[in-house]
């Protein structure tokens, strides 16, 4: 009991800028001001579901899956040799992925637009293999290019981590019991792995839902998200309320995805090899 005082300040931390910006953002989501007071309303929930607004969160949410998968079906292979055996210099490598999450996140996506821009690395490279190049900035597909470029590492850490704490000899039992590689794979590593593959797709899916900086950036402020759209209503337009309802709905979108990928998670638990 003695060293409870050690928590003090993570509670102190945790009270200020984790329950108080949620207990505010319910108030804004949930009110509205008028001559006799502050009122509880569900106008702003509702205005969301104006067909502009949706359409908005639905690209976004789709923007953000797409980026998901393509990490997942990069960062897995990659964790995968990273974890290997046969890679005596799998530290190096693995730093190789951390060093970009050190420059500041701005600079990186900034980057990408030199590289994509007319004139830039990309477009001379398919300018002289001559491959259509028209257009390759300010696209979604120039948005989902910079998604995965920066939340790549947030997919490959996790499996990585998962992947060398895993037990060989399991994997070795497969390999006695005449199970060759395609079937251990499928049977053994993945199922067991499938931890760190939750915890990328969530540490990827959060970021990529709301990002705001590579949209603007990337897509050249034609592709809004609901990022920028919950940036406008604080920033620009001065509507807090709006602009707190949407992030409660994206905060219920969010939480409902990670119990659903947990849900999954605890039902492939333990049995999860057969």
């Amino acid at each position: 009991m003695k060293r409870t005082w050690y928590s003090y300040p993570y509670i102190v931390w945790m009270a200020i800028f984790i329950v108080v910006p949620f207990l505010l953002l319910l108030f804004y989501s949930f009110t509205v001001s008028t001559d006799e007071g502050i009122k509880f309303t569900l106008d702003h929930i509702k205005r969301l579901w104006d067909p502009i607004y949706l359409m908005v969160l639905l690209r976004s949410i789709n923007l953000a899956i797409i980026c998901t998968v393509i990490c997942l079906v990069i960062g897995y292979p990659v964790g995968l040799i990273l974890a290997s055996k046969e890679y005596s210099s799998k530290k190096v490598l693995a730093l190789l992925f951390v060093i970009p999450m050190w420059i500041n996140f701005l600079l990186r996506t900034y980057a990408w637009m030199t590289l994509l821009e007319k004139g830039g690395l990309v477009y001379t490279i398919l300018e002289f293999l001559h491959i259509p190049n028209s257009q390759l900035l300010y696209t979604d597909q120039a948005v989902v290019l910079g998604m995965v470029y920066n939340f790549l590492p947030f997919m490959v850490l996790p499996i990585y981590s998962v992947l060398t704490k895993l037990d060989k000899s399991i994997v070795e039992a497969a390999e006695d019991l005449g199970a060759n590689y395609i079937t251990v794979l499928r049977r053994v590593i993945i199922p067991l792995s499938l931890p760190g593959v939750i915890s990328g797709i969530t540490m990827v899916f959060m970021p990529a839902v709301t990002t705001f900086i590579i949209s603007r950036l990337l897509g050249g402020g034609h592709y809004i998200l609901v990022g920028n759209l919950i940036e406008q209503q604080f920033m620009v337009v001065g509507d807090w309320n709006f602009g707190s309802a949407i992030s409660f709905v994206l905060m219920v979108i969010i939480l409902i995805s990670m119990g659903v990928l947990r849900k999954y998670d605890e039902g492939h638990e333990g049995g999860a090899i057969w």
